[in-house]
């Protein structure tokens, strides 16, 4: 726990704008792929079609829009940041995989890896001071 501390006083003292708003504009993004996957699902049985023979391709199916839109709704807002963040990376590291698998698709292949990045890099920064995890910290 003292790392997390640590890590939490480092990024509050070292907070930006620009990086509250690249947080929410991951957020938004990944709230709209939800909404996307849940409008056209033939997307996502698409995507996941080199794969689709494994075990749990269901699961996948099932658990991908969800956790795009609750993590990206919580993401934008700065709440539970880590969590929804942790949340995402296996569906980013998969959707980076899949390009390899299947078709190679290079625009997919590099949205994934930027979003793969950012989710890494807030993983670790946290969701910064302009953000409902700090609001309710201070509350205390």
């Amino acid at each position: 726990m003292p790392t997390i501390k640590s890590l939490n006083k480092w990024a509050n003292a070292h907070t930006y704008y620009p990086l509250d708003l690249l947080r929410i504009a991951l957020g938004v993004f990944l709230f709209i792929k939800g909404i996307n996957f849940i409008s056209n699902s033939q997307i996502l049985v698409d995507l996941i079609k080199p794969v689709q023979n494994l075990a749990g391709a269901m699961i996948i199916i099932h658990y991908v829009a969800p956790a795009h839109l609750i993590g990206g709704l919580l993401i934008s807002f700065g709440l539970l940041t880590r969590w929804s963040v942790t949340a995402q990376l296996p569906l980013l590291v998969g959707a980076v995989l899949i390009n390899f698998v299947g078709e190679m698709n290079v625009a997919n292949l590099v949205i994934a890896s930027i979003i793969l990045l950012l989710c890494v890099f807030f993983l670790f920064y946290g969701s910064g001071k302009h953000s409902v995890d700090y609001y309710l910290k201070m509350q205390q």
